[in-house]
């Protein structure tokens, strides 16, 4: 083989490796153009159902720091659980019946207490993390009068209550 000749096919591989890279440089920019296309069309998504919070009765030590006295007042502590995977905020409490004494107090018949809600929205505002539960203390609103019965003296009132939470 001569010089020439190998200078031929050596400009001949020369030649087939740019035709190559042209080749693969428009294979790119095809690629590119074809995931870089626009399109239209519609989606649907379903709005969660928010679970209802509840409110407990109390268990030992979630109880008040005072007792409730004819002509006085007292704190009311509830026990808020959030089932939902997100935090809520509680806006209100509000009265939902008369408040009725505990069983082993039968002959409170006239209780003469009372519950006086709250103010919307709660101040300062309360959030109960997601799926979990919080005490919260609503101070001064239970009352009594001086018209309860003295069966009355001891027990534990239990106060119905509608609580309103917000996402």
């Amino acid at each position: 083989m001569t010089a020439s000749t190998r200078t031929a096919k050596a400009g001949k591989g020369l030649k087939a490796a740019a035709l190559a890279g042209i080749l693969i440089a428009g294979g790119a920019g095809t690629a590119y153009a074809y995931w870089a296309a626009a399109g239209t069309g519609a989606g649907t998504a379903a709005a969660g159902t928010m679970q209802a919070v509840t409110v407990d009765a109390l268990v030992a030590g979630d109880g008040p720091a005072a007792a409730l006295v004819p002509g006085g007042t007292a704190d009311v502590v509830l026990r808020l659980t959030n089932p939902n995977p997100y935090s809520v905020q509680v806006y209100s409490v509000t009265a939902n019946g008369p408040a009725t004494a505990d069983s082993a107090h039968s002959g409170c018949t006239t209780t003469g207490v009372s519950f006086t809600g709250t103010t919307a929205p709660l101040s300062p505002a309360t959030f109960i993390p997601a799926n979990s539960s919080t005490l919260l203390t609503l101070p001064g609103t239970a009352a009594m009068d001086t018209t309860s019965l003295a069966a009355c003296q001891g027990a534990t009132f239990h106060l119905p209550v509608t609580a309103e939470v917000r996402k």
